[in-house]
């Protein structure tokens, strides 16, 4: 029950009632008195000398007032001591208030510092001085000008059939609601992605036959990155369609419908007046019967507070100062925060696109459209590549290191010039090795020849090469190990069977020495072939 004063009246009557002999509860029924506040009362009258045998006439001035100076003791503040005792605790009150401390809460941490009051006096104290649980009054917000703003919230539509899915799909419905006129827009769609937005924000600027050069929308994860209440963080993608529609956004703060109270109050209307009751085959039907409520219906009704029709007020006073309407399709960009990995690519939709320079673990701004990937490093564009399908990979020679280039891009006319450049027999020799049916599986020959040439020289890799082409030995080991023991010169041939003879080192004992002859490829020693005593061939062992 809540607070109420007892007035001398009802005090007079209830001693009165008591005087005959009637009981508590009887009392408190008739007199309308709780009955507790009835027993305070009848207390007090008899502490001041009322008596129940005596008769009404005891009930003086004199006597109610001394009962009521019992029950309720002159305040001069016109509050109780517990109420007065708050105050000494006012600012560290408002302070756990400010930090979002329930009242329930600051009851218990205030009984902990001694002030032990009833939690309906803390109550009573909170919303009288602290303003605490009242609502700011609301003040009605000029409409501006015509032609200037458009809001546009997301509300829960229903369910419809998906022929797709073969069940009943959520849909929801993206309204814009011009301030001016109150001229409306529905959009259904089953999705809230960025892409499904921009489609509906196309929607409506055919609808409307222009754009409105300002937009609030509510705090919707596909328009707004990061909510603030000063400075919110658009989505990239969402900002660079309005800049190429030519309206500003302002969106409306977190947790404040009033905001945009005209779209708010939009919400309800659609679901009732449009979707409650109707029977849609799928989300194509409902979206063009949308259309014609709204040009029929919403745009015709006489509004409650402009008190005209807001189709009228829209083609009179906004049409004509509306931005041009769009002639061309947006291209929605995909803007992404790819990380540099150690082959310098990064993957923008499932593709890899090469990056200049050394930036091998940073990460970079991709934005990619339906034709280009760009590529930014603080602000500053980088790169751009062609579109490429997904699991497909662009790879610039220029972006990678001269030594990894061709290695990387399996570019055998460069490896093959990049040999010839040291010489024309390993130019050749390269070339030998390459001529296979897969060719870029011979490239590391090629670069360890290279990497003898770094070894060696290339004036022995040149001799080297020469007379192992002379013989037709084509295998990369070979001309290490000719190298190595120093068997590249060619100043000794023989002439009986055409053998090439390579001589013995100088270090080699010349009593010892002997030439040894160079077999031709695929031939086999001529000791194999040698006779015995019987004239009979040997066998090879």
């Amino acid at each position: 029950m809540s607070y109420r004063e007892v007035s001398v009246i009802e005090v007079r009557e209830i001693l009165r009632l008591w005087l005959e002999g009637r009981s508590l509860r009887a009392v408190s029924t008739l007199a309308g008195v709780d009955r507790k506040t009835v027993r305070r009362y009848v207390a007090a009258a008899e502490a001041a000398g009322l008596a129940q045998e005596c008769g009404p006439e005891q009930l003086t001035d004199e006597l109610l007032g001394t009962v009521l100076g019992a029950v309720r003791p002159d305040r001069p503040r016109g509050v109780g001591a517990a109420r007065e005792s708050l105050d000494a605790h006012r600012e560290q009150i408002a302070a756990w208030l400010k930090q979002g401390l329930t009242l329930a809460k600051v009851h218990v941490l205030l009984g902990r510092r001694g002030a032990v009051v009833p939690y309906r006096t803390l109550h009573r104290y909170a919303v009288s001085e602290l303003a605490f649980g009242r609502r700011q009054p609301t003040v009605p917000v000029v409409d501006g000008n015509p032609g200037e703003e458009l809001q546009v919230d997301f509300g829960r539509l229903g369910l419809i059939p998906d022929p797709v899915r073969g069940a009943r799909r959520v849909a929801h419905g993206l309204i814009f609601t011009a301030v001016y006129s109150r001229h409306m827009f529905l959009y259904p769609t089953h999705r809230q992605t960025l892409e499904e937005v921009i489609a509906g924000f196309e929607a409506a600027w055919a609808f409307f036959g222009g754009v409105f050069k300002v937009v609030i929308p509510d705090n919707m994860k596909s328009i707004v990155d990061q909510a603030d209440n000063i400075e919110p963080r658009l989505n990239d993608s969402f900002r660079e369609y309005a800049q190429a529609r030519g309206f500003v956004v302002d969106p409306a703060r977190v947790r404040h419908p009033r905001d945009k109270p005209r779209v708010e109050k939009c919400v309800q209307y659609v679901r009732s007046s449009f979707f409650a009751g109707e029977d849609f085959t799928d989300l194509n039907d409902c979206r063009a019967r949308a259309v014609l409520w709204c040009a029929q219906v919403a745009g015709t009704r006489i509004h409650g507070t402009t008190c005209a029709r807001p189709a009228e007020v829209f083609d009179a006073e906004e049409a004509p100062l509306l931005l041009a309407a769009p002639a061309q399709r947006f291209a929605i960009p995909v803007y992404t925060k790819p990380k540099v990995a150690p082959d310098r690519h990064v993957e923008v939709a499932r593709a890899l696109y090469s990056v200049p320079g050394e930036l091998i673990g940073q990460r970079l701004t991709a934005r990619a459209d339906g034709h280009t990937v760009k590529l930014f490093r603080r602000g500053q564009l980088i790169k751009v590549h062609l579109r490429q399908e997904p699991g497909r990979r662009r790879t610039d020679p220029a972006d990678l290191p001269s030594e990894v280039s061709t290695y990387a891009m399996r570019d055998l006319d460069a490896l093959a010039r990049r040999a010839t450049g040291y010489g024309e027999h390993i130019g050749a020799y390269a070339a030998a090795l390459l001529d296979h049916p897969l060719p870029w599986t011979k490239m590391r020959q090629v670069y360890r020849l290279l990497g003898l040439v770094r070894r060696h020289g290339a004036d022995r890799v040149e001799q080297a090469c020469k007379r192992a082409l002379e013989v037709e030995a084509v295998n990369v080991g070979l001309i290490d190990r000719m190298l190595t023991r120093g068997l590249e010169a060619d100043t000794t041939r023989g002439t009986a069977t055409g053998q090439l003879a390579i001589p013995i080192p100088a270090a080699v004992d010349t009593a010892a020495s002997k030439v040894v002859p160079a077999a031709r490829r695929f031939v086999r020693d001529a000791g194999e072939f040698a006779t015995g005593a019987t004239g009979q061939m040997r066998r090879p062992s």
